[in-house]
């Protein structure tokens, strides 16, 4: 597969300890990347994708160069801090994950304005590009968003009963509290900790399952990198702002786009088992001006998919709106006009 052609721009820094392109920070730390498509003075798209938790720039993201060709796109991954080649960031916060992508936009020497594709936990540091920074963007694309159940806006019909809720308030409390107690129990040998995570039904649906007889999984949650404690601390933090309390709350934010076609997506898979489709629902409800789009057999792991992946990259730049991938909501209880959220029963 190409690549495309890597700037020359003298804003680039490289170091011994990096194979890949690096730009270097305000604040002096790294952000390394790679790219793909076609040559930046030769596209149509310019796209930045920020991966989600224990992933990296090397994640997949299932498009073919023959559809970047066609499109002309120029995609950018980029490794967030702490992960890959970037440089930790002992100050992660929601501002700086911004801070971030800006810097990079502008040291690239990209458009003015970008698209942007937050996979899972990378959706926090696209949620607050849309809350700080509307102006430097020209769509949005998040896939598969997790939720912070911090959220004030979450309903409590919603959230009492979710297990998930339960599970990531006790893994914040421990994290916050005892974190030398949760490196131990990470990579002590004794006792399963990590690795139930990984192909854990509970988790992940068959689609999902199948997916993960085929890839490395999540290489950062194996114990030989979680034993290292740089890793284990990017993680830790990473993990403490997406789940800790925002400066504000998505379903507040005003349409950042009132003049032009929605540019916002969500796409979510029906059959998610890390972030349930009842909660995706009721969001895009609450924000209107999303365009809300539901993979009917998809689990958590959609960028694994090409199809999916190819339907997404075509409706956020080309507007496309494929049917095969519209909600299917209770038609009955919305022509009842019933104020609930328009939900599907298992």
């Amino acid at each position: 597969m190409g690549l495309a052609k890597q700037p020359t721009q003298p804003t680039l820094h490289t170091d011994c300890s990096s194979n890949s392109p690096r730009i270097r920070l305000s604040d002096g730390r790294f952000l390394a990347y790679r790219e793909r498509g076609v040559p930046m003075n030769k596209s149509n798209f310019m796209v930045l994708i920020v991966h989600g938790f224990g992933s990296s720039k090397e994640m997949n993201f299932e498009v073919s160069q023959e559809l970047l060709e066609d499109l002309r796109v120029y995609l950018v991954l980029y490794d967030r801090a702490g992960y890959g080649e970037s440089d930790p960031n002992p100050k992660r916060s929601l501002k700086s994950e911004a801070s971030d992508i800006e810097e990079l936009v502008d040291k690239l020497q990209l458009r003015p304005k970008v698209y942007v594709i937050g996979v899972s936990l990378g959706c926090y540091p696209t949620w607050s590009c849309l809350r700080r920074i509307p102006n430097r963007l020209e769509g949005i694309a998040f896939i598969v968003p997790y939720i912070n159940y911090k959220w004030s806006s979450l309903p409590d019909d919603l959230v009492k009963d979710d297990y998930r809720k339960g599970l990531l308030q006790w893994m914040f409390r421990v994290a916050r509290y005892t974190p030398g107690l949760l490196h131990w129990w990470l990579t002590q040998k004794l006792f399963p900790s990590s690795s139930a995570f990984e192909q854990n039904p509970a988790f992940y649906c068959k689609k999902d399952l199948e997916v993960l007889k085929n890839t490395p999984g999540y290489q950062l949650f194996t114990k030989k990198r979680l034993r290292k404690r740089s890793v284990f601390d990017s993680l830790r933090r990473d993990f403490m702002v997406a789940f800790g309390k925002w400066d504000f709350d998505p379903m507040d934010l005003p349409d950042p786009y009132p003049q032009k076609e929605r540019r916002v997506h969500i796409w979510q898979g029906y059959e998610d088992k890390v972030v349930p489709v009842q909660l995706q629902r009721y969001v895009s409800k609450k924000l209107p001006w999303i365009r809300y789009h539901e993979v009917p057999d998809g689990g958590h792991l959609l960028v694994y998919d090409g199809a999916v992946c190819e339907a997404i990259l075509r409706s956020l730049l080309l507007g496309e709106d494929p049917p095969l991938y519209s909600p299917k909501l209770d038609r009955a209880r919305e022509l009842r006009g019933q104020k609930k959220p328009l939900l599907l029963d298992k």
